[in-house]
C-alpha cells in the first residue's frame, strides 16, 4: 500500500472513529500532496511524500518554538500530537551509523577532500536519504566526515 493511500484510509478511520486531532493532520498532509501534485503535474512518488511529511514535521516543530515564545502550551501539545502522528508516516529514520556509511560513499563518489566541496556531497547524498533523515543531521555528519 502506498503511503498516499495509506493517509487516505486513515482519514476515513479517522472520521468514522470521529477523531478530530488525526482528521485534520490528516487532511492537511493530504492536501499537501494534492498541491504538490498539481504544481508538478504529476503524482507524487514515495520520496516527494516522504519530503513532504518532513517538511509538515519541520513546520509543526517550528510552531513549537513559537507557541512556547509565547506560553501557549495548549499549541504546544497540539503540535507535539500532529508531529506524532505524521512520523508513524514516514519511512524507518536511518541511524547515525547509516548517515555517516553512506556518507562516507558519496564522499568517495564526489571525491571530496575538503568542506569547501561539501555542496557537491550533498548533492549527491540528499536524495539517498531523502525521508529518512534531516538535511540538518546529514550537513552536520558529511561536515564532520570533511574536516
Amino acid at each position: 500500500m502506498t503511503t498516499k493511500l495509506e493517509l487516505e484510509t486513515a482519514l476515513k478511520e479517522a472520521m468514522r472513529r470521529g477523531d478530530e486531532q488525526h482528521k485534520r493532520t490528516l487532511r492537511m498532509v493530504i492536501a499537501a500532496i494534492k498541491l504538490a501534485e498539481v504544481e508538478k503535474g504529476k503524482t507524487a512518488d514515495e520520496p516527494a511524500i516522504a519530503a513532504i511529511l518532513q517538511k509538515e514535521i519541520k513546520s509543526r516543530r517550528e510552531s513549537i518554538a513559537d507557541a512556547e515564545r509565547a506560553q501557549r502550551s495548549e499549541l504546544v501539545t497540539e503540535n507535539l500530537a500532529d508531529i506524532t502522528i505524521l512520523e508513524s508516516y514516514l519511512p524507518k529514520a536511518l541511524s547515525q551509523a547509516e548517515i555517516e556509511e553512506l556518507g562516507r560513499a558519496a564522499i568517495a563518489e564526489v571525491g571530496a577532500k575538503t568542506v569547501k566541496e561539501m555542496g557537491q556531497v550533498m548533492k549527491v547524498l540528499m536524495p539517498r536519504v531523502q525521508g529518512r533523515a534531516e538535511g540538518a543531521v546529514v550537513n552536520q555528519v558529511v561536515r564532520r566526515l570533511l574536516e
